[in-house]
C-alpha cells in the first residue's frame, strides 16, 4: 500500500492544504491577509459571471444529456441485434480527450459546418455559433452533451440489464402493455442510476474548463460568455500570477460543489 499512500500524500493532500495556504497570502513575498482573498473573489464581478456561464451550460447539459441517454439506452437494450455496435458508436465521443472532441466541435462549428448545413436543410437559419454569447454558450452545451452522452447510455444500460426479466413476464401475464411495462417497472428501478448521473453531472460541470477553454479561449469569448469558474482560477493563477486569489477561488468552488450536491441529494432523497 506505500507506494499509493505516498502517491496520494503527494499528489493530492500536499497540494490540497499548500492551495488552502496560498488562499491566505499574497505577492511573491507571500503576505498573510487573512480572509482577504476570499472576500476579493466575492465581490468580483468578473468571477459571478463566471459561476452563471458555468451554471447555465451545466444546467442544460444535464436536461438534455440525461433524458436523451436514458430514452437512447432503452432503444439499444429493446435490440435484439447489432446491441453492441451502438454502443460503441454512441461511447466513443466520451473515450476521446474533450480536448480533441472540443477540436472536431470547432469545425463542427464552424458558419460553414455540418451543423449549420443540417440545420439549413431543416429550415433554419445559418448561425455562426461562437460570434454571440448565447450561441457560444449553446455550442458548448451541444459540445458537452454529445461528448457525455455515451457515459450516460452505458451507465443507463447497465441498470437496465440489470432489472430482473421476472417482472416483465409477470407484468404482461397481468395483461400490462409495453408503455405499462415502460412507466410502472423501468422509470422506478432506474431512479438511482438517473440520480447518479444528475449528481456526478453536476460536479463535473461546475469543473468545467477543457471545453470552454478550447472554443473561447482563455478570455472566455465572446464577451466572456464561456468563461467558467476554473477559467477565472486558471486565468488569476497562471496568466495574472495572483495565486492567493486563485487558490482562494479554488476552495470557494469546493464548497459551491459541496452545496449542490447536498442539496441535489436532499432533492432526489439520497443517503449520504
Amino acid at each position: 500500500m506505500l507506494p499509493t499512500l505516498l502517491g496520494i500524500l503527494i499528489f493530492t493532500l500536499y497540494p490540497l492544504i499548500e492551495s488552502l495556504r496560498l488562499s491566505f497570502v499574497q505577492g511573491a513575498e507571500e503576505r498573510f491577509v487573512g480572509f482577504q482573498n476570499y472576500a476579493d473573489v466575492l465581490s468580483s464581478g468578473t468571477f459571478w459571471y463566471a459561476v452563471y456561464n458555468t451554471i447555465y451550460i451545466t444546467i442544460f447539459q444535464l436536461l438534455i444529456a440525461i433524458p436523451l441517454g436514458f430514452i437512447i439506452a432503452c432503444l439499444i437494450n429493446s435490440l435484439r441485434r447489432a446491441s453492441y455496435f451502438f454502443k460503441v458508436l454512441f461511447y466513443i465521443p466520451n473515450a476521446t480527450s474533450m480536448v480533441a472532441a472540443a477540436t472536431v466541435f470547432l469545425a463542427i462549428l464552424h458558419p460553414d459546418g455540418p451543423l449549420n448545413y443540417v440545420a439549413e436543410l431543416l429550415g433554419f437559419e445559418k448561425v455562426v455559433w461562437l460570434s454571440q454569447p448565447v450561441s457560444a454558450k449553446w455550442g458548448a452545451v451541444i459540445l458537452a452533451v454529445w461528448h457525455w452522452l455515451g457515459f450516460v447510455i452505458i451507465i443507463n444500460l447497465a441498470n437496465l440489464q440489470a432489472i430482473p426479466i421476472e417482472y416483465y413476464e409477470a407484468a404482461s401475464i397481468d395483461g400490462a402493455s409495453p408503455l405499462q411495462q415502460w412507466w410502472r417497472i423501468t422509470l422506478p428501478n432506474m431512479l438511482g442510476s438517473l440520480t447518479i448521473l444528475f449528481i456526478l453531472g453536476w460536479i463535473g460541470g461546475l469543473q468545467r474548463f477543457s471545453d470552454a477553454y478550447m472554443l473561447g479561449g482563455l478570455q472566455g469569448s465572446p464577451a466572456r460568455s464561456l468563461y467558467t469558474v476554473v477559467g477565472f482560477i486558471f486565468e488569476r493563477g497562471f496568466g495574472g500570477h495572483e495565486y492567493g486569489i486563485a487558490s482562494a477561488a479554488a476552495y470557494i468552488l469546493f464548497v459551491l460543489i459541496l452545496i449542490f450536491t447536498y442539496f441535489n441529494t436532499k432533492l432526489l432523497r439520497m443517503k449520504i
